[in-house]
């Protein structure tokens, strides 16, 4: 079924939605179907009686229908200028914007886009959301009967990138046109509309399966990154899905890095509201107080120009709730403005992994457990390549004592993502598990390989004194503790209890068991 895009905007006819940047935009069927009608027909007058005839047929209505529908669709694009939608007085309707077909069954999308062009003059705009396409993976096994191999580990690309709700990811009819070819990468940047090309080789010797990918910057030709893996044939389905889950998860942190970047060489009037949100995710990674009132100061901008921007919510809930665990700002404020934006967030796009981690993270604040770790889960189920979802599911496990899954969960992200910007959060999940074990030597092991990541972490800093005082080394606990308290001087016992999502009362009072034996009063 073909669908339409005109700018930021998709009509997305498979499930009958109008979204913007991914997200669904309230309409009525009937607007819905007058709005497909229009886009059908870009640069055409379409004459009210027209409308009437194709969509109000053996149904008796006023000539105001089609007027309240073309309202309801310029509320939904704010097209208050009809820039979009052009009224020719007492003549009709004319959609004005350049509409791209998103076909189901084209056999050449690139050769046939824009209604109207000229290949010569076609050139596909970049949507407002990082872009992607996923190219036929080449076939080097030497036996064409192997073909399936690469275009099934393409299709398990394409459909694990999809849960990737900030990402534009162009379909399989539309990269496949370039099966058997030799490209260029910007060449595929101006027939496709996009910024980002993962392409890459299958090739398997008797049962070894060998999976190259790498991605490219399809605008500029930078190589942003390139992984091999080699896998035993046992199971082919799940050979491909482990190495696509590997490769999404990957990449995923490298294209919030690449987006940051991007933004962050220009100047913020000139953003939009995606480029906000990945300039402020750039100062996120780097957990410290600085960083995170750089990064609120960013969303809150972002959230005043785009109120009903999902992501820009779901990030500032977690960084102001994230805050508040650390000591940056106060508890029940954050819990109160956190918890406002994360439910906003889930109210505007529910199937967002970021709002439920978001939300999940203000369940674990509030030390409502089970509400906590199936926030998680669920985002772990919308994504399951998301390494930062199941780092902050292993933290929230590790917080309530379930050290064995919290260690599988961190150790799987890892696996997933083994350079991502987040490593200090997947190894805190390790580090506190241990601690809630008993472990306290494990404990102090991955707390002291956190802090050569992130020396400014604040919570590892505290786990680490603790970690300390409880194996012996108190003199060592209570110099570290001096130097932490100049950064952190509000730190006590209190703050501790209060501050600090230990989930039980057995669990936070072995941590301060620690903190006491470090000089904690």
């Amino acid at each position: 079924m073909t669908s339409y895009r005109f700018g930021q905007f998709l009509v997305d006819c498979r499930s009958a939605c109008l979204r913007r940047d991914g997200v669904v935009l309230p309409l009525r069927p009937k607007s819905f179907d007058v709005l497909v009608y229009l886009v059908q027909n870009p640069g055409r007058l379409i004459p009210k009686a027209e409308l009437m005839e194709a969509l109000w047929r053996d149904v008796i209505v006023t000539e105001n229908s089609p007027v309240q529908c073309i309202k309801d669709i310029r509320g939904a694009l704010q097209d208050t200028t009809q820039t979009v939608i052009e009224t020719v007085s007492r003549r009709g309707y004319l959609f004005a914007s350049p509409v791209i077909e998103i076909a189901g069954g084209e056999p050449d999308l690139c050769m046939k886009q824009i209604r109207g062009s000229t290949r010569d003059e076609f050139v596909l705009p970049l949507p407002e959301r990082p872009s992607i396409a996923v190219l036929p993976f080449d076939n080097r096994s030497g036996d064409p009967d192997r073909e399936y191999l690469a275009d099934g580990t393409s299709e398990d690309l394409i459909t694990a990138l999809s849960r990737i709700r900030w990402l534009f990811v162009i379909a399989r009819n539309s990269s496949f046109v370039y099966k058997g070819r030799i490209v260029d990468v910007r060449q595929v940047a101006r027939d496709l509309g996009v910024r980002y090309v993962l392409e890459g080789s299958v090739r398997q010797h008797g049962k070894r399966l060998r999976i190259s990918a790498q991605l490219i910057d399809a605008v500029t030709g930078a190589h942003h990154w390139a992984e091999q893996y080699d896998r035993d044939l046992d199971d082919l389905f799940s050979v491909q899905d482990e190495v696509a889950r590997s490769v999404v998860a990957a990449i995923e942190p490298q294209l919030l890095a690449a987006e940051g970047i991007r933004a962050s060489s220009r100047s913020a009037r000139d953003l939009d509201a995606w480029e906000l949100v990945a300039r402020a995710q750039t100062h996120i990674w780097r957990l410290t107080r600085e960083d995170y009132e750089t990064a609120i100061g960013s969303l809150d901008r972002t959230i005043e120009l785009y109120p009903d921007y999902a992501p820009a919510r779901s990030l500032y809930s977690f960084r102001m709730l994230f805050a508040a665990h650390m000591g940056w700002v106060d508890r029940d404020i954050a819990l109160r403005i956190g918890g406002q934006h994360a439910r906003r967030a889930m109210a505007l796009d529910d199937c967002d992994p970021w709002a439920h981690v978001a939300l999940g993270y203000l369940y674990m604040m509030e030390r409502r457990t089970e509400d906590a770790i199936a926030a998680f889960r669920k985002a772990v189920e919308l994504n399951p390549s998301s390494a930062s979802a199941l780092g902050a599911l292993s933290h929230c496990l590790a917080f309530a004592g379930r050290d064995g899954e919290a260690i599988a969960r961190a150790e799987e992200a890892i696996r997933l993502s083994p350079l991502d910007p987040d490593m200090a959060l997947f190894l805190g999940g390790i580090a506190v598990a241990h601690y809630c074990a008993g472990r306290f030597a494990d404990s102090l092991r991955y707390t002291s390989q956190i802090l050569r990541l992130r020396p400014q972490f604040q919570g590892a800093q505290r786990l680490l004194c603790a970690a300390l005082a409880e194996s012996g080394r108190h003199e060592e606990a209570r110099t570290f503790l001096a130097t932490v308290r100049q950064e952190q001087p509000q730190l006590s016992i209190a703050w501790i209890r209060q501050s600090v999502p230990y989930q039980t009362p057995d669990l936070m009072e072995q941590f301060l068991s620690g903190m006491r034996k470090a000089g904690l009063t």
